[in-house]
């Protein structure tokens, strides 16, 4: 008699866990809530991206203006030459004095972060523009600084390595090892003739 009252007791008690609804939500936010979080966190990241991507677009427009006006390659207000990128990331590109660019100046460290690279063409036609990624997703850093002459055609490029947090679950935009992005903005043009003539 005890076994078949233990075998009601137990039917009964599955039925009654059946019927029982307090706790499903609990339940469910346990099961979405991590694929919610993840979700919420890379559309916060992809649009952080795309953001300092374009105060990166700033900066270089910023840099490609001083090179077009000749002021990177004569000299400066304070009597010192910019002909090298050191002074001119330095001096021009992340000095808040001549770029007040607070966005810029939280988003980047401008120093030690942005790679420029500044390349001058006989025309148009002859601008090439390679990539600076590697087979192995490593960064090429082989930045130079030919800002050119008055009326030299010009292409200023920044590069910047954007750390990622949010990877893994299927979504990870990173095109550099070590779960990074290379954000770059490219600027292409004519020089001023700043001396009064071109050559």
């Amino acid at each position: 008699m005890p076994p078949a009252v233990s075998t009601v007791s137990v039917r009964t008690r599955w039925r009654w866990f059946c019927r029982n609804r307090r706790g499903t939500s609990a339940i469910e936010f346990a099961l979405l809530a991590p694929i919610f979080l993840a979700l919420l966190g890379a559309i916060v990241e992809t649009a952080i991206i795309f953001f300092a991507g374009q105060v990166l677009e700033t900066v270089n427009q910023d840099a490609a203006r001083l090179i077009a006006t000749g002021q990177a390659q004569t000299a400066g207000d304070d009597g010192s030459h910019l002909g090298d990128a050191t002074n001119f990331m330095l001096n021009y590109v992340c000095s808040s004095a001549t770029r007040p660019n607070a966005l810029a100046d939280v988003l980047f460290d401008c120093q030690n972060g942005i790679y420029l690279d500044v390349q001058k063409y006989s025309s148009f036609q002859n601008v090439t523009i390679n990539s600076q990624i590697d087979n192995a997703g490593n960064f090429i850093n082989n930045m130079q600084f030919k800002p050119g002459g008055p009326c030299d055609i010009v292409v200023v490029r920044m590069f910047y390595q954007w750390p990622l947090f949010i990877t893994g679950l299927g979504y990870d935009i990173s095109n550099l090892t070590g779960h990074k992005r290379l954000l770059s903005a490219t600027a292409a043009f004519k020089n001023e003739p700043y001396n009064g003539s071109c050559p």
